[in-house]
């Protein structure tokens, strides 16, 4: 009995569309394999890219991969933010043996330094992420401090190169430690007739608290917190610069800022009338380069919008952030209530 053409029609619909199903799986399969297969030989995606800056005479230009590198980082801004902490150095210093910069090619690291300070923790770890790397691979580092400032946490990095120069008029020291302000509102409260209530546990946990009355010995912890880091901080300087003692820094110079040829002068940095170009061409000598076959980079974030999705962008989040300003401060939220090798004039 012959077929009706619905029923052929229909059969070759079905026919074809298993068919490509089977053809679809098939390459699924062969994908996955694939993916599979190549898995251990994927490129690590990387963070930053590497960007072309001008060398000493002011060019920038492209130089054969066996071409020697200078690795440019900048410390410009408060250490402990965003885009300028212990964790983006680390990631920086990582990518910089890597893909186009792999095989040893970064012979030398050149800091230029515009810094009030910042954090404790992260100028600390930046200091320490570069002398191991000054170690492990046998590079010199200097830092430029190039009309701008050098004060208490890009003091602290600073000192983990090998030479600072500056210039004329960039400020230099501040070595310091501070934390707050601490602010005490009870008797405040009181008069408007508002009680606070807080739930803790343990001895002292609510310590220098701004809703209970402060009770003698009470800021005694964080006081020895910020001697501990103050000692930490003059023992790592005078380790680091010779013509400097410890109670020089202590008892002479403490905090206070200088300008560049009294930094000179005392021993804190080792040239003034300095720029970039003539700290690039000493850190050329100390390396041993004498033409123009060398390459400066910098590693620079990508592009912002492949990095909006991984941001925390209001635009994406529907959340605003609300911060109040107290006494004039306007410190970024992301160091407020932590100790800080920081420049903060009184305002």
């Amino acid at each position: 009995m012959r077929e009706s053409i619905f029923k052929s029609g229909l059969r070759a619909l079905f026919v074809t569309f298993f068919g490509f199903v089977g053809i679809f799986i098939a390459f699924l399969f062969v994908a996955i394999f694939f993916a599979t297969a190549n898995e251990t030989s994927k490129e690590i995606e990387r963070t930053y890219k590497v960007e072309i800056v001008a060398n000493a005479q002011g060019v920038r230009k492209h130089q054969s991969a066996t071409a020697p590198v200078i690795l440019k980082v900048n410390i410009n801004g408060v250490i402990g933010s965003e885009f300028l902490n212990m964790n983006t150095i680390n990631d920086m210093l990582i990518e910089s043996r890597e893909g186009t910069l792999k095989g040893d090619r970064v012979k030398g690291i050149l800091l230029s330094i515009n810094s009030p300070g910042g954090t404790v923790v992260d100028a600390d770890g930046i200091y320490n992420l570069l002398r191991a790397y000054k170690e492990q691979y046998k590079v010199p580092i200097y830092a430029i401090v190039d009309n701008g400032m050098c004060l208490s946490g890009g003091m602290y990095v600073a000192v983990a190169a090998d030479k600072i120069y500056s210039s004329d008029t960039s400020l230099i020291g501040s070595i310091g430690v501070i934390i707050g302000p601490f602010m005490n509102v009870v008797q405040l409260l009181e008069k408007i007739g508002v009680e606070a209530l807080i739930l803790s546990d343990g001895k002292g946990k609510d310590n220098l608290g701004p809703f209970h009355t402060w009770e003698p010995g009470e800021k005694k912890n964080f006081q020895d917190l910020v001697a501990s880091f103050y000692n930490n901080f003059v023992n790592v300087v005078a380790s680091e610069r010779p013509q400097l003692t410890k109670d020089q820094l202590i008892k002479d110079y403490g905090a206070r800022v200088f300008t560049a040829q009294k930094a000179y002068e005392i021993g804190l940095i080792d040239g003034t009338g300095f720029n970039y170009r003539s700290a690039l061409k000493a850190l050329l000598k100390e390396m041993g380069i004498e033409d123009d076959f060398y390459q400066v980079v910098e590693l620079q974030k990508k592009k912002w919008y492949m990095e909006l999705f991984k941001s925390e962008s209001p635009l994406l989040t529907g959340k605003v952030k609300h911060q109040i300003s107290i006494a004039g401060e306007d410190l970024d939220s992301s160091i407020s209530n932590q100790f800080l090798y920081l420049y903060r004039p009184t305002n």
